[in-house]
């Protein structure tokens, strides 16, 4: 007998005839069903956020900023409930479920503190003549409702980065979680029914694609987030009207390693970096490109650090390495890495599929157009490559329509800078993966990438429109 969730609509929880089934990627058993949100609940929901945006746009900065600290700290409190729920519905190890709910933590905090930075300014306008006497304020207001779609690989702290700074600004917030993982996003609206957070300030709604048009379409929202798959974001943007709009969507993250890095935390790092939750993960190392005198080198430290990971079932505290999400994106991984082999790739390691588990795959000579080079793999793929300069290098870097992050080990000031100046992302990491992300930095892509910025600072910004308030002081003598 599977347990059925209830959908959330600001203070009541609802149910519906239709359910979906949750299935645990490691069993590809259902464990529990949710049910469904249809249109008229849909529709009930967009009318609750829309006549709560009346309450939650008055709230003072402290109150906003305390809703924020009373959800960290409710997380906390079930933080390992959290964390095996996240295990459970999307197979990612305990050790990174448990480190995704203290990132979660992270972001409503630092949300609680940016509730309280949200400033404008005084301008001055009397530049010219014409405006003597005139001064100047700018304020930030919050936009309205906002609608959140995130996806399955972080069922928490996706949610997080569009709910924490929503709330922060005093933005009402309806989030569609991904139908693979919607357990976490129903926990976290537990945890949020017991802060001060008024009457219909967050919704979740599980739902079909067709059914959440809505949340696209329907102009009473004024923001909509979307973290997912390149051609449902740029959708999603062509039907949002006059919405802000924010995507992330997603990358082949390439890494370069020039011949003065450290070999033996390159090798750490990359491994950690392309097979951390099977590189389900927007940022994964997918491209690593190595100077050719230091290739083989780094390429034997690698295939030990890869060696050493171990696959299971994700409540073992031992996994480090669990299934995809599900057989089906296992299968395209499977048949990607066949069509390289045809092309004439050489698999280092891995390459053998058992259901939805793929192992860790490394592989070589692979050619750039392949999909496992030129597409988003989010799998657990990576492909190693000699270069002969660091031009070449960048350039190879720089050959993708993706543009998420990037990364390069190198210790000179001078490769740091053209990296930073010709690297065609949203971010360079040094001595480090492009896997990196700390949640109070911006984040986002260019090209295929996305459009807009994540990290709370910046989300708010996204989330609140700025206004001009100009008085005249001026007095005749």
């Amino acid at each position: 007998m599977t347990k059925k969730h209830d959908f959330l609509i600001g203070k009541e929880w609802k149910q519906s005839v239709r359910t979906l089934p949750v299935v645990n990627p490691y069993t590809q058993e259902a464990f529990a069903e949710v049910c469904l949100a249809d249109k008229t609940a849909i529709e009930n929901a967009v009318a609750v956020a829309d006549q709560a945006f009346n309450s939650t746009r008055k709230l003072p900065a402290y109150l906003r900023s305390r809703i924020c600290t009373q959800i960290a700290e409710k997380i906390k409190a079930r933080a390992e409930e959290f964390a095996r729920t996240i295990a459970l519905e999307s197979g990612k190890p305990m050790i990174f479920a448990r480190g995704e709910v203290a990132r979660s933590i992270s972001t409503f905090t630092i949300a609680a503190e940016e509730a309280l930075r949200i400033n404008g300014e005084a301008l001055t306008l009397d530049i010219t003549e014409s405006a003597r006497g005139k001064a100047g304020l700018v304020w930030r207001y919050p936009i309205g409702p906002v609608a959140g779609i995130s996806p399955f690989n972080f069922p928490l702290n996706l949610i997080a980065h569009k709910v924490a700074p929503a709330l922060a600004c005093g933005n009402p917030i309806v989030i569609k979680p991904s139908s693979t993982t919607p357990l976490t996003a129903l926990l976290l609206g537990e945890v949020v029914l017991e802060t001060e957070l008024p009457e219909g300030g967050f919704s979740v709604l599980p739902c079909s694609g067709k059914d959440a048009s809505p949340l696209v379409e329907d102009p009473r929202f004024k923001m909509i987030t979307f973290t997912g798959s390149v051609d449902v974001g740029w959708g999603i943007k062509r039907r949002a009207g006059k919405k802000k709009v924010a995507l992330e969507l997603g990358g082949n993250a390439a890494v370069i390693i020039e011949p003065d890095a450290d070999l033996h935390l390159a090798a750490k790092k990359v491994c950690f970096g392309a097979f951390a939750f099977s590189g389900q993960v927007c940022i994964s190392v997918q491209r690593c490109y190595v100077y050719e005198s230091r290739f083989q080198e780094f390429t034997d430290l690698l295939l030990k650090e890869v060696a050493s990971l171990k696959s299971g079932d994700p409540l073992d505290e031992s996994v480090n390495f669990g299934p995809m999400i599900d057989e089906e994106n296992a299968k395209r991984i499977e048949d990607w890495v066949g069509q390289a082999e045809k092309k004439g790739a050489k698999i280092l390691m891995g390459g053998k599929r058992e259901a939805a588990f793929y192992p860790p795959t490394v592989l070589t000579g692979v050619d750039p157009k392949a999909e496992v080079s030129c597409n988003e793999a989010f799998g657990p793929i990576l492909v190693v490559e000699p270069y002969q300069n660091f031009q070449q290098a960048l350039d190879l870097v720089n050959d993708s329509s993706f543009g998420l992050q990037a990364g390069v080990f190198t210790n000179q000031m001078d490769k740091t800078l053209r990296a930073f100046n010709q690297l065609e992302v949203g971010g360079v990491v040094i001595n480090d993966v492009p896997t990196f992300r700390v949640d109070n930095m911006p984040y986002g892509g260019v090209k295929d990438s996305g459009f807009g910025r994540e990290g709370i600072k910046y989300s708010l910004e996204e989330m609140t429109e700025i206004k001009l308030l100009v008085f005249n002081h001026y007095k005749e003598d």
